[in-house]
């Protein structure tokens, strides 16, 4: 009789060595998730801008809040990570962009582009007199 192996029956997380690609793959799904609560905020908004003065002060205040705002803005940067992230997959999926420099660009392109992009709406945002 052969003395049998015992070893994982598939790879796991200690066989992998992390590259950016693949922890922007998870933050892409990560974000994701965050979009549907940050939805829930956006209709919770919109419903109260319907239902009256009363309601919409309510979520006014919530949302000009120290934590409103910071959840304002990490839903935002969640919808551009995930817009640009979700451009990034795109590419591949047409068969372009699977070189390694290239992998790389498209991942730095997403992560970077997310985080200005969100930081130029807030900065709009606020000039327009949104920040009130």
């Amino acid at each position: 009789m052969t003395a049998r192996i015992e070893r994982p029956l598939s790879p796991h997380m200690q066989v992998y060595r992390w590259t950016l690609t693949m922890a922007m793959s998870i933050v892409h799904r990560a974000t994701g998730i965050a979009l549907y609560a940050g939805t829930l905020l956006l209709a919770w908004w919109l419903i109260a801008a319907a239902s009256g003065p009363a309601a919409y002060s309510h979520v006014q205040a919530f949302t000009g809040s120290i934590i409103g705002r910071l959840i304002v803005f990490g839903y935002t940067w969640a919808l551009m990570h995930h817009m640009l992230s979700g451009i990034r997959h795109f590419v591949w999926d047409l068969g372009y962009g699977f070189k390694a420099n290239e992998r790389e660009a498209l991942t730095w392109g997403a992560l970077i582009g997310g985080i200005v992009l969100t930081v130029l709406i807030w900065i709009v945002a606020y000039a327009i007199g949104g920040g009130r």
